[in-house]
C-alpha cells in the first residue's frame, strides 16, 4: 500500500538497527504516552510470531527512501463473534503535523476492513492526547466512553478514552 509519500509495509529482519534508531531518536517524545525502551530484534520476533498466528498486522510506515517515518499496529485480532482488534500508532516527531498518521491510517483501516474482514477497530488514547484525539475524530472513530487507570505508563495507572470504528460493509466469513 503506498501514495505519493509514504508506503506501508511489514518489518523485516533487516530493519532492526533503523528500529533501533527510530526509538532511540523519539525516546523523550514517545515516553508521553508508552513504556519505553524497546529492544528491536526481540520486538521484531514478536511481530513476526504475531503475524503467524494471525493476531495482528503491524504496518511501518516509510518514505519513499524506505526511511521509517512511524507505524500502525492492529493488535489482539479476535476472530468469532467479536471479529475486531486495536490499533496503535506512531510517529518520528520531526514528521508530526504533516498528516502522515491520516493518510497512512487511511490506507491500512479499509485494508483491515476489506481483506481481514473485521468489524470493529478500536483505538484508545490518554486525554490530554490531543492529536490522537483529532486523528481519530478526523477518521470517523466514535467516542465509546472513558476507563479509569487502564495502562501502566512509565510507572503510573493513565486514563484512556475509548474509541471504535466500525465497518458497515461487514459480511459474514465463507
Amino acid at each position: 500500500m503506498k501514495t505519493d509519500r509514504l508506503a506501508l509495509r511489514t518489518a523485516h529482519k533487516d530493519d532492526a538497527s533503523q528500529l533501533e534508531q527510530f526509538y532511540l531518536e523519539n525516546r523523550d517524545h514517545f515516553m508521553r504516552f508508552e513504556s519505553l525502551p524497546r529492544n528491536a530484534v526481540a520486538q521484531l520476533h514478536q511481530w513476526y510470531f504475531e503475524e503467524c498466528e494471525g493476531t495482528a498486522r503491524r504496518f511501518l510506515i516509510v518514505n519513499p527512501e524506505d526511511v521509517i517515518m512511524g507505524m500502525c499496529h492492529f493488535t489482539q485480532i479476535f476472530r468469532g463473534p467479536f471479529q475486531a482488534c486495536y490499533l496503535g500508532y506512531k510517529l518520528a516527531e520531526k514528521f508530526q503535523g504533516q498528516g502522515i498518521m491520516f493518510e497512512a491510517l487511511s490506507l491500512a483501516i479499509p485494508f483491515m476492513f476489506e481483506k481481514e474482514n473485521l468489524h470493529r477497530i478500536m483505538a484508545n488514547y490518554m486525554p490530554s492526547n490531543e492529536r490522537s484525539a483529532r486523528l481519530l475524530q478526523k477518521l470517523g472513530f466514535i467516542i465509546e466512553g472513558q476507563a479509569k487507570s487502564y495502562l501502566f505508563i512509565n510507572g503510573k495507572w493513565e486514563d484512556h478514552v475509548l474509541s471504535s470504528l466500525t465497518n458497515t460493509d461487514w459480511r459474514p466469513p465463507e
